[in-house]
């Protein structure tokens, strides 16, 4: 009886713990279920673009034309980009690419800018994606078969590396072998494990990176690409027109489109449908806002150049020459003496009389 009674409580004891765990997945689910966000939550806001600069565009002598539909307003020289379209730019992109990576699909991340190489890298190990940071290779998938043997050898030499074989070698040899294997790992260590073409690539500046877009456009890759006012954004399938050098609009507009493959694979996203605190922007408002704020700016510079210049006409010193035809009034040029133009006469004078005197003293001499 004793034996049946110790049964008995094991077997209420293994209820109770798979009672337990039932519960803590039920738990579970509903936290995921919490994860889930609305479709249509923004995926970025404006102001989000705004606070990192990625209305600003290059001057506007090195603008493509193409570029016209994405272009705002002119400022200073510098094109200001519409960031209501790019906002919608990057809602279907976001979109599209979450499709692309939940039905198993693979993404290279390309840019070897400075102001791009340490995001792409860190948006992509985060991602569990494949990167090009450094330089982009010729053939890097027009040519994958040569590339993936490449990709072979540097497996090979890291493991020798591991095993410590290089130890047991010639010196010679082996630093020979370890110079090849830095600069296979320089150019390949982001597509290392890259078994075949990828499914997409996330590009920052196609200009820059043309090589990769010409090859992926050959395999009919889609190109979801950060480009600049001096890009073509026709030569890309899915173009996001922003500031391509600023790092944080890269950092942002990168991480939301990770965040995409993160969610495709069901995990949490990081920059991603965050909320907004106070009321939304509008980018139009904004920027009529920041364009008071610079008239502003230069009436108080004009005014100080006004100053600047009475000043110094009342000192007879002109320093600095006034800029504007309004200043002009408050600088006239003082009255020549009546002296100093006597003086002036007689300065004239005196090399013609010295002249003709010589002339006649040589005349007698004569």
């Amino acid at each position: 009886m004793s034996e049946e009674k110790e049964i008995e409580a094991v077997e209420a004891v293994a209820e109770e713990a798979k009672e337990d765990v039932e519960e803590k997945k039920v738990e579970e689910v509903s936290e995921m279920a919490s994860v889930i966000h609305d479709p249509n939550d923004p995926i970025v806001t404006v102001k989000q673009l705004l606070e990192v600069g990625a209305h600003f565009g290059h001057l506007k002598r090195r603008w493509n034309a193409a570029f016209k539909p994405y272009i705002y307003a002119v400022r200073t020289g510098i094109h200001i980009i519409n960031l209501d379209k790019t906002a919608e730019k990057i809602a279907s992109d976001y979109a599209q690419l979450r499709d692309i990576v939940s039905k198993g699909g693979k993404v290279l991340f390309v840019g070897t800018k400075r102001s791009a190489s340490q995001v792409i890298a860190e948006e992509a190990v985060r991602s569990g994606s494949f990167y090009v940071n450094n330089r982009w290779l010729g053939g890097t998938l027009t040519n994958f078969k040569t590339i993936s043997q490449r990709l072979k050898l540097l497996k090979s030499l890291e493991q020798l590396e591991i095993d410590g074989v290089y130890d047991t070698m010639p010196k010679k040899i082996a630093i020979e072998k370890k110079k090849t294997q830095t600069k296979l790992a320089s150019n390949l260590a982001g597509i290392k494990e890259m078994r075949k073409l990828p499914d997409a690539l996330i590009v920052v500046d196609p200009k820059t990176e043309h090589n990769a877009v010409a090859e992926a456009k050959i395999l009919n890759i889609p190109v979801f690409a950060l480009l600049g006012s001096n890009c073509n954004p026709t030569e890309v399938s899915n173009p996001i027109p922003c500031n391509d050098d600023s790092y944080r609009t890269v950092k942002l507009i990168v991480g939301l489109l990770a965040d995409a493959i993160v969610e495709g694979k069901g995990g949490d996203v990081a920059y991603a449908y965050t909320k907004q605190e106070g009321e939304a922007l509008d980018f139009d408002k904004a920027i009529k806002t920041t364009d008071r704020n610079e008239e502003y700016k230069l009436i108080k510079l004009r005014i100080r150049e006004d100053q600047y210049a009475i000043r110094a006409a009342k000192k007879g010193k002109r320093k600095h020459a006034p800029v504007k035809k309004f200043v002009k009034k408050y600088t006239k040029k003082p009255e020549a003496k009546k002296s100093d133009t006597t003086e002036t006469k007689a300065a004239d004078t005196k090399p013609a009389t010295v002249s003709e005197a010589s002339t006649e003293a040589a005349k007698e001499e004569k």
